[in-house]
């Protein structure tokens, strides 16, 4: 079992940076891939950035590639997201999730464990 609690979600203007924490709880957070996916007013859930357990391997989505970047501390048990550049287009829910032994998927259903979300959003 993983616990996910996010975190540093806000309102920012569009340019601006924020940086999102995941902490979580649960032994096999060092052994589980790591994402941000998010999900804006009436839009599916998306795909932002993942990383594998060991922080050797990050993917993006590529609206966000260039200006966000994934990455963690397994001795803390948290991951983040550092947002630069940002765009109203971000705005939207931000989602941590875990996938147990995984590798990084794009694909939400391979994700086990979800925190609650964190609201980000972008003002023009």
């Amino acid at each position: 079992q993983v616990q996910l609690v996010e975190s540093g979600g806000g309102l920012v203007q569009a340019g601006g940076s924020l940086r999102l924490s995941c902490a979580a709880s649960g032994r096999t957070f060092g052994v589980s891939a790591m994402a941000w996916f998010r999900q804006a007013p009436g839009k599916e859930r998306e795909f932002a950035a993942a990383i594998t357990w060991s922080g050797a391997r990050t993917y993006y989505a590529d609206s966000v590639k260039g200006r966000f970047t994934i990455s963690r501390d397994n001795a803390k048990n948290t991951v983040y997201l550092q947002m630069n550049s940002l765009k109203p287009e971000d705005t939207a829910v931000y989602y941590c999730a875990a996938d147990h032994l995984g590798g990084g998927s794009s694909v939400p259903s391979n994700y086990d464990y979800w925190g609650q979300g964190t609201q980000v959003t972008v003002s023009s």
